[in-house]
């Protein structure tokens, strides 16, 4: 977590190492302690996107950054930024991998739920999606096999998804393995997670997928993300704003780049031990405007 502080004035913003980006604890607490310095000198988000890349580091201070200048001014952070502020968001809830058995259970306990997302590899993927969707007929359902999917499972399971009413696949083929996504007319639509981070990446997602996950640890904050959601909306691209299994600290940034997403997945919270002090209210998959004091203003 970066906790900075000006004039008794406190800004916070939490980020979470992924070893899938090459990031530990240890490289990220580096790379914090090398920008020391010029955040204490005084620097603005702007500044920041200079001397860090995008990863956990730089999201953690640009959230920090933004919830100080947001409590220094008097003003939300959606207004500095000059977006819509969320209001009535729908979450995903998670169902991890297990048992055929196990995961239809924790589909019954979410049936009247808006959305659900399942975990999946290549094991038993037919039985596993028949008996969730017989539990739980009425949610939309993301599918997300962590790039563990070929082609080959793309084409053999297109007519099998769309018959059970999958509204989403993510990333389900390997960064790098997924050329042969310009070529594939699949009838449920693919969306980009590990292939996208930043602007950057953009172009060569063109033809391939049809969403963008946009997660703060991978843009690297707030400031880059909503750069992120515009150009790609003004692409074509549809959003899916996702998260890391974090706190509602973490959370609350990402709740400004729901507005107009498609697909939000910031189920975070539900996952931890015990959350912050005025956290999240996630109910039935909707999460409830999160209070200033957590963070933003």
């Amino acid at each position: 977590m970066a906790d900075l502080e000006y004039c008794e004035i406190h800004g916070r913003g939490e980020a979470v190492p992924y070893t899938r980006y090459g990031e530990t604890t240890d490289s990220v607490i580096a790379q914090l302690e090398a920008v020391t310095g010029a955040v204490e000198d005084g620097i603005s988000p702007e500044e920041l996107q200079q001397i860090l890349p995008a990863g956990a580091a730089r999201n953690a201070v640009d959230c920090a950054l933004w919830d100080m200048l947001a409590r220094w001014k008097g003003k939300k952070v959606s207004d500095l930024l000059g977006i819509s502020h969320p209001v009535g968001v729908e979450t995903a809830v998670t169902i991890g991998i297990n048992s055929q058995e196990k995961m239809a259970q924790k589909a019954y306990l979410y049936k009247d739920y808006p959305l659900l997302k399942i975990k999946l590899d290549t094991d038993n993927v037919r039985g596993k999606i028949s008996a969730i969707r017989e539990k739980a007929p009425r949610p939309r359902i993301i599918i997300d096999p962590n790039e563990s999917w070929t082609m080959r499972h793309l084409e053999e399971l297109d007519d099998f998804l769309y018959a059970n009413n999958i509204s989403l696949l993510e990333q389900p083929v390997a960064v790098g393995n997924d050329d042969d996504l310009k070529v594939f007319k699949g009838k449920i639509p693919i969306c980009a997670d590990e292939s996208c981070h930043t602007r950057e990446d953009l172009d060569r997602l063109v033809g391939k997928y049809q969403v963008i996950n946009i997660k703060l640890d991978k843009s690297g904050g707030l400031t880059e993300a909503v750069k992120l959601k515009k150009q790609a909306e003004a692409m074509g691209f549809d959003i899916m704003v996702g998260c890391m299994v974090s706190t509602s600290l973490a959370m609350a940034p990402a709740m400004l780049l729901t507005t107009g997403a498609s697909f939000v997945d910031l189920d975070g919270p539900i996952w931890m031990k015990k959350d912050r002090k005025h956290g999240l209210k996630i109910i039935q998959g909707e999460i409830h405007e999160p209070s200033t004091q957590l963070w933003g203003g």
